[in-house]
């Protein structure tokens, strides 16, 4: 075997180490050996559904935190389902900094209103925020609601307002949201799949 004399070099320098660390007490064998505790061992696991794209994929949250009241848990690890039918464990790498994006501190979390003209964001209840959507849904519709058309025949349309539906959802939220939608007479009824 030939060895030239700058691998004898680095073989010298690797055997000088690893002695060097032997005498100091590491002992690889020992610090290899030693338990680890299984860092999801505690932590509160929780199924969901990626809300990124139409494919729908199952995720697998797994937060940390006392469930005392008033106590916020921490989510620290997301994976895909092993179980899920769509993905099967994998996830996109939207999907998989998803963990990211629900810790950054610029995270909205609650709901805000603009008036017009104004450059200040205002901060509303969650209940201020629906009657806000419903007092507007429904002047729109007491405003331009068709119930006949030129020739006479009953329509019962709602042209100015539409609707677009979360396509990670179950079949039975969608058709709930479908019949809700119609009930207005909403006609622009989309799903993000085809968006």
């Amino acid at each position: 075997m030939q060895i030239s004399r700058r691998k004898f070099f680095k073989i010298c320098a690797g055997g000088m180490a690893g002695t060097s660390a032997a005498m100091l007490g590491f002992a690889p064998a020992t610090a290899l050996a030693a338990p680890r505790s299984y860092k999801l061992l505690q932590a509160k696991e929780t199924r969901n559904t990626c809300t990124y794209c139409s494919v729908g994929c199952g995720m697998l949250l797994y937060s940390m935190g006392d469930t005392a009241r008033n106590v916020k848990s921490k989510l620290f690890h997301i994976e895909g389902d092993p179980d899920h039918p769509v993905n099967r464990g994998a996830l996109c790498p939207k999907g998989a900094g998803a963990l990211d994006y629900v810790n950054s501190p610029n995270r909205l979390q609650y709901p805000e209103f603009r008036a017009a003209g104004s450059d200040k964001w205002v901060r509303l209840t969650w209940e201020e925020t629906f009657k806000r959507i419903a007092k507007h849904l429904k002047a729109d519709r007491d405003a331009n609601f068709v119930e006949k058309n030129e020739a006479g025949v009953t329509v019962n349309r709602w042209l100015t307002t539409g609707m677009l539906c979360a396509s990670a959802s179950s079949n039975e939220t969608g058709l709930l949201t479908q019949k809700w939608a119609r009930s207005l007479g909403m006609l622009a009824v989309d799903n993000q799949a085809r968006v």
